[in-house]
């Protein structure tokens, strides 16, 4: 494991933390960042512990977009190189196994947008900011937000808000359904993590094979969705967990599933 600089991260209880900590430029995201959140994936996949995982930010951002400074410096090269990285890395965060769920907590931006719409969750504090304001800057979003957000919103509400780098905040962005729940600020990750640990209290390989079947249904006709969900069922139903879940239930008792 790398010793991070740009991020912190914490496990508690069967679910990681991935703070985003470059509070003085609103943690925006620049390779060092993308390098450390690559790692750190690595970490939390490899680690049988955490069962779940919750990005946040610290200060009073999320993440307020890529490093404008750094990237102003690129080459269309070196610019095609970061972005490649930003999408590989979320690619990584939406082909993890464990649900991950973004605690936006203030400017989601860019980037930031972006890399919440890569998590399987999204919820936000009420006074968080969603926005893709790329065209303001003469480039597009390059970390799969021409691609991710249309497939959350549709195509019509996403344009409007790419072609417009249009700013909405927590209430307005649940109502378009880029998020499923908004808190008050204070409440935020208190929230977040009462609901990890009630996901916490659910088979794991359940939860684990739910999440696969839905991922990869969505990216295929629904004749393959439905049979892969049926190989996922399988896979399922010939754990330890599923014998204890129905054992419970016939037995009226409360289930122990393992990891716990």
């Amino acid at each position: 494991m790398m010793d991070y600089k740009t991020i912190i991260f914490e496990k508690k209880g069967g679910i990681g933390y991935v703070i985003m900590n470059r509070p003085e430029v609103l943690n925006a995201i620049n390779a060092e960042v993308l390098n450390e959140l690559s790692d750190v994936f690595d970490v939390i996949e490899a680690d049988s512990e955490i069962q779940i995982i919750i990005i946040t930010g610290s200060g009073r951002s999320f993440i307020a977009g890529a490093d404008i400074a750094e990237m102003n410096e690129m080459s269309a090269i070196e610019g095609r190189a970061f972005m490649l990285k930003g999408q590989a890395v979320m690619r990584k965060l939406e082909n993890s196994e464990k649900p991950i769920i973004a605690a936006v907590n203030g400017f989601a931006l860019g980037a930031g947008c972006e890399l919440a719409c890569a998590c399987d969750l999204r919820f936000a504090s009420e006074s968080a900011k969603f926005g893709q304001p790329e065209v303001n800057l003469g480039i597009i979003p390059g970390f799969g937000g021409t691609q991710r957000l249309p497939r959350l919103i549709g195509q019509g509400v996403a344009k409007m808000m790419i072609f417009g780098a249009e700013m909405i905040d927590g209430r307005k962005a649940r109502n378009i359904g880029l998020v499923e729940r908004v808190f008050p600020d204070n409440e935020l990750m208190d929230r977040t993590e009462a609901f990890a640990n009630m996901i916490l209290t659910k088979a794991p390989i359940a939860v684990k094979m739910a999440k696969v079947s839905i991922d990869n249904g969505l990216n295929t006709d629904l004749r393959t969705g439905v049979n892969f969900e049926a190989e996922a069922s399988v896979a399922a139903f010939g754990s330890e967990d599923r014998k204890e879940g129905m054992g419970a239930f016939l037995e009226k008792r409360k289930a122990t599933f393992n990891n716990r």
